[in-house]
């Protein structure tokens, strides 16, 4: 850790290696980034390869060559979830004896009938573990937080989720269970990323609480959209990040995240243009909206 970094202040950046990382990744990326160097602290980077069947070959030395060019630096080695599937199977274990999860043999055509939480069909089946998911029990009550940029959000994990998985039927992990574990084991105090991960937070809180486990602070940032409503993506064919535009698109970031620029940093290069918005990041500038229109962007 460099001397000038703070301990009280761990932020992360997490993408998923399914494509490359395009203009909406670089927004949270560059978020992410700025908050936690404005105070001092720390910034990881962690590869959330949960899912190898959508992974795309070579997308994380990708990813991280990106990243190198955009100017980012982080501290300590990447880490990758893949690494960390003893510590999931553990605690998913533990949650079996407990009686707070249990395994769950429905089928996707059988949930397509019943569509919003799930309707609690094997909730208390006893069924075998093998060849089945396992779900989390939740409670019927209400979980809310106070998000930095997009206020208070609520959720009721009875009506509105229902117990979800935490281990799919073939045996992958559950994004809601790996990124509580790893932000926790990695000690991780302020999770910043798009607006699309909002909803999931309540599940990561509760599951926060039944572990004993530190909640972290959330800032979740405006998701950029395309004319047709679809947020910027891999699967909407988003254009990679190219190394010659970093700078042009550095700037284009931090308009959309409501901070400043200057004229002169058009000729700078990456590593310049993130030293120069370090001192002057502001969080309360964030647009508070979960979406942006990329066409507004330019």
């Amino acid at each position: 850790m460099p001397s000038s970094a703070s301990p009280s202040y761990i932020g992360r950046f997490a993408p998923t290696p399914s494509g490359h990382l395009h203009f909406g990744s670089l927004i949270a990326a560059l978020a992410s980034y700025l908050d936690a160097r404005a105070v001092g602290g720390r910034w990881l980077l962690r590869m959330e390869d949960l899912d190898p069947p959508r992974e795309m070959p070579g997308a994380q030395a990708a990813i991280v060559e990106s990243l190198q060019r955009y100017g980012f630096e982080w501290d300590g080695e990447m880490q990758r979830q893949s690494d960390r599937h003893d510590a999931y199977e553990e605690v998913i274990e533990r949650l079996l004896r407990a009686g707070l999860a249990y395994p769950c043999v429905c089928s996707r055509k059988q949930l397509e009938a019943h569509p919003g939480a799930y309707p609690g069909f094997c909730r208390d089946a006893n069924q075998p573990k093998e060849d089945a998911a396992i779900r989390l029990r939740v409670p019927n009550l209400e979980y809310g937080f106070t998000d930095r940029v997009q206020g208070e959000y609520r959720q009721h994990l009875g009506r509105e989720v229902g117990d979800f998985v935490i281990r799919r039927r073939d045996g992958l992990f559950a994004y809601q269970l790996a990124v509580v574990l790893d932000d926790a084991w990695q000690g991780v105090t302020d999770v910043v990323r798009g607006a699309d991960l909002l909803d999931s937070t309540p599940r990561q809180l509760y599951l926060q609480e039944l572990l004993g486990l530190p909640q972290p602070r959330y800032l979740h940032v405006p998701l950029i959209i395309q004319p047709d409503g679809h947020k910027l993506g891999k699967r909407y064919r988003s254009p990679p990040l190219q190394p010659a535009e970093a700078t042009p698109l550095l700037l284009r970031a931090l308009r959309a995240l409501g901070q400043p620029t200057a004229t002169e940093l058009s000729d700078a290069l990456p590593g310049e243009v993130l030293a120069w918005a370090i001192p002057r990041w502001n969080a309360d500038r964030i647009p508070r909206t979960r979406t942006l229109a990329e066409a507004q962007l330019r």
